[in-house]
């Protein structure tokens, strides 16, 4: 069952954040663009599993797109409709791993067992630094207006991508005590912009602890799906 459920939460969080545009998420409202979705997320699981005709893929997919129709039509834009969309799409992966938990083990890639901790360390990847752009966006996305921001162009987004991924290699390595140091790091930098600005600081501390607290829960829980699974075959790591 868990091999299955890693193939499918690979090809969710592949088609959800990689291959979902900018234009396809703005536009699902129009039928035709929410069966190419549709027809993506299909896709993914498809080549995630091997199996091209399986009809609980098929039936994955549709309560996908149920879900998805759910969230527009509720107008769910904030961070508390993004997180109980993301959810229910895990509960529907789940269900389907239960109900069809040899997906994996009668597909043509059951052969590579290696495939499984290397999707289950690309989705954590993608969590972290494209999921979690987007919930730390939505969830500073109140507050914005009231900041002005003499920044670069995107520096904060930039900033924020490379704490994720930096936390997540240091505790899928072992070393959750340079996330520590990290910590440290980020707050003499900010020290500066404390002292002269309440209302900036404050933002970019709320900021901050959601990005760094996303990424830490990402990484803990692709360490534990990973101890599930067959071991990484790379000298000197181990999750």
């Amino acid at each position: 069952m868990i091999e299955t459920f890693t193939a499918l939460l690979f090809a969710h969080v592949l088609a959800d954040f990689v291959l979902q545009t900018a234009w396809i998420n703005a536009q699902k409202r129009r039928a035709p663009v929410m069966l190419v979705h549709a027809a993506l997320v299909l896709l993914c699981a498809q080549l995630a599993t091997g199996h091209w005709d399986s009809p609980w893929l098929l039936a994955l997919a549709a309560a996908h797109v149920l879900i998805d129709i759910v969230k527009i039509r509720g107008g769910f834009h904030h961070i508390r409709g993004f997180l109980a969309d993301q959810a229910a799409h895990l509960v529907t992966i789940g269900a389907v791993a239960a109900i069809a938990p040899r997906l994996w083990q009668t597909g043509p890639w059951a052969d590579l067992p290696a495939l499984l901790p290397l999707m289950a360390i690309a989705s954590g990847i993608i969590i972290a630094l494209t999921a979690g752009q987007y919930a730390v966006a939505l969830l500073m996305r109140p507050h914005g207006t009231r900041i002005r921001n003499n920044g670069l162009r995107d520096g904060g987004r930039q900033i924020g991508i490379l704490e994720r991924g930096l936390i997540l290699t240091l505790i899928l390595l072992n070393q959750p005590l340079g996330v520590g140091f990290l910590i440290a790091a980020k707050s003499i930098l900010r020290f500066g912009t404390a002292t002269r600005d309440q209302r900036t600081a404050e933002y970019v501390i709320i900021g901050t602890l959601a990005s760094f607290g996303w990424a830490i829960l990402t990484a803990e829980a692709t360490r534990a799906l990973l101890m599930l699974l067959p071991p990484l075959e790379i000298a000197g790591w181990a999750p």
